[in-house]
């Protein structure tokens, strides 16, 4: 009598062969290797979704954010395994390995390249939807947090149990908790406690043997590494320790905007002095996209200054009065409300009740299906001639779904030494500048319009932004600036886009892969290699 693991897999293999024969070897070999090495080979089976499985194409889509991606000649993965257990990640790299197989880890999808789903080589996902659980400690401040948790549902726990604490996470709510903080995780109140990577205080941790570890157990260097040197580098993070910090029950947040024939241009070479030296508890920000003129018609540039601060707005006006008088910011443009509830204001959806940050398939009203990210570091103020250069470009058919944001530096990152984690981009800097060209067609021509866009737009500010390196943010990931070997990667190589990603930092994250991961399994095409 045959077993049923045998059983199970026969149809599995057969249609391995019929469909995909290049790779049919190790996909069979790869799935006979899991029934073996799980205890429970009926609990493994339920979480594992080859091509001919009816879920495949709904798991493999349902985080998905960016189509770009999601085309017919987009390489899918042999295998998704949605793992419930620890047990089944570690059967799912070793299986790997033995089998020749690379692996993607995905939390919540966002990665701006779709590395953490697409690979050039024959690859198994592990979705990491299963793993997202959320538990808030109010008594001692922390939260342990699963890295398949989206940020919302981290920021919904904590307000559940208190409106005065907060973690200082990202604006865009439905990003995956595991890849952010990977990434170093740039956010919402870090100018006054700094990054996410900041505020981990211990993580549990996959490495290529299979081995849990905890900060205790690795060590202070992969715990460095970890809190900032870019996801799917060292292993799998399945949990992070956060350290929660206060806020007030009320924050003051507003929105003014003005256009170019309102002196918007004025308005930004000001705010370049300004922003990055306003007290800590100030958020400032400044949103550009074209709009049509109501004046006559032509396209023009709206500049929205939109800020959050952690304070009444009795403490807010005078503070800006004095600062930015210029802004001309009046008691009416001011809301006062819950920290929580200006994470619904920053992503445009203010009326939204708070159960939508439990929502991970909801889509941002201004973000469109298909975009390219790119970032830069400005360290000295653009003068209104280069601005505007910006701005005309700005204007261009190629750029009418695109949104350009500056947040403004300073506060606490200016008092936070460089190296404190891999994520460098401390003193030095006035502001960050965020591009997110989008489009809604998904041909050929359209995308091609826009990516050539994004890349005269980012090279026109090479004058204006940080140099040797041009320094980039890794959550922001941008394969324009380099990439590595689907094969063997040199140093040499990845040191192209490390320094722009790490700086100095680059050659400590290599010393700690070398230790980790000497044979490199963990890898894409912007991972850390070893030496």
């Amino acid at each position: 009598m045959k077993s049923p693991q045998f059983s199970l897999l026969v149809p599995l293999v057969l249609a391995a062969l019929f469909s995909f024969s290049w790779a049919a070897l190790p996909h069979e070999n790869f799935l006979h290797c899991l029934s073996l090495r799980s205890n429970d080979s009926s609990s493994i089976s339920r979480v594992v979704f080859t091509r001919q499985n009816s879920s495949y194409e709904s798991v493999l889509e349902a985080r998905i954010r960016n189509l770009r991606f999601n085309s017919t000649d987009t390489p899918k993965p042999l295998v998704i395994v949605t793992p419930t257990e620890i047990s089944h990640i570690q059967a799912t790299i070793y299986c790997s390995r033995k089998h020749g197989l690379q692996t993607r880890t995905r939390s919540g999808g966002h990665d701006y390249e779709g590395l953490s789903f697409v690979a050039r080589v024959p690859f198994v996902v592990i979705d990491l939807i299963n793993f997202r659980s959320v538990d808030i400690d109010v008594e001692n401040r922390v939260a342990w947090v699963q890295s398949g948790a989206i940020l919302g549902e981290l920021y919904y726990r904590i307000a559940e149990r208190s409106r005065t604490l907060a973690f200082p996470g990202g604006v865009f709510y439905t990003i995956g908790v595991g890849g952010y903080i990977s990434g170093g995780g740039f956010g919402l109140l870090f100018r006054k406690y700094g990054t996410a990577g900041d505020n981990v205080v211990d993580v549990q941790f996959i490495d290529v043997n299979g081995r849990v570890l905890d900060r205790k157990s690795m060590g202070e260097d992969l715990f460095w590494a970890l809190r900032g040197g870019g996801g799917g580098s060292f292993g799998i993070v399945l949990a992070w320790k956060l350290s929660l910090v206060s806020v007030p029950a009320n924050v003051t947040v507003f929105s003014v905007s003005r256009t170019l024939e309102q002196n918007a241009t004025e308005l930004i070479h000001r705010w370049q002095y300004i922003a990055p030296r306003l007290p800590d508890e100030v958020y400032p920000s400044v949103q550009l996209r074209a709009i049509n003129s109501t004046q006559d018609g032509r396209r023009t540039v709206v500049a929205s200054f939109v800020t959050m601060f952690l304070g009444t707005i009795d403490e807010l006006l005078p503070l800006m009065e004095q600062r930015f008088p210029e802004l001309g910011l009046t008691r009416q443009d001011c809301t006062e409300m819950s920290w929580v509830q200006s994470i619904l204001y920053n992503n445009g959806i203010p009326n939204q009740p708070l159960e939508v940050l439990l929502n991970r398939t909801f889509r941002n009203p201004v973000t469109t299906p298909y975009y390219k990210i790119k970032s830069d570091y400005v360290k000295e103020p653009v003068s209104e001639t280069g601005l505007n250069g910006l701005f005309s470009q700005l204007t261009e058919e190629a750029a009418a779904s695109t949104v350009i944001i500056l947040f403004a530096y300073g506060g606490i990152m200016d008092r936070i030494p460089e190296n404190a984690t891999p994520f460098p981009h401390r003193a030095g800097n006035l502001y960050k500048i965020f591009y997110n060209v989008g489009w809604l067609e998904g041909d050929y021509e359209s995308s091609q319009r826009r990516l050539d866009w994004a890349r005269r737009a980012y090279n026109y500010m090479t004058p204006f932004v940080s140099k040797s390196p041009r320094e980039a943010y890794v959550n922001y990931r941008d394969l324009d600036i380099g990439s590595n070997n689907i094969g063997y990667t040199s140093y040499a190589q990845a040191s192209v886009w490390g320094r722009k990603y790490f700086k100095d930092n680059f050659d400590r994250l290599v010393q700690v892969k070398t230790r980790i991961d000497p044979e490199n399994f963990f890898k894409h095409e912007q991972s850390i290699p070893p030496l």
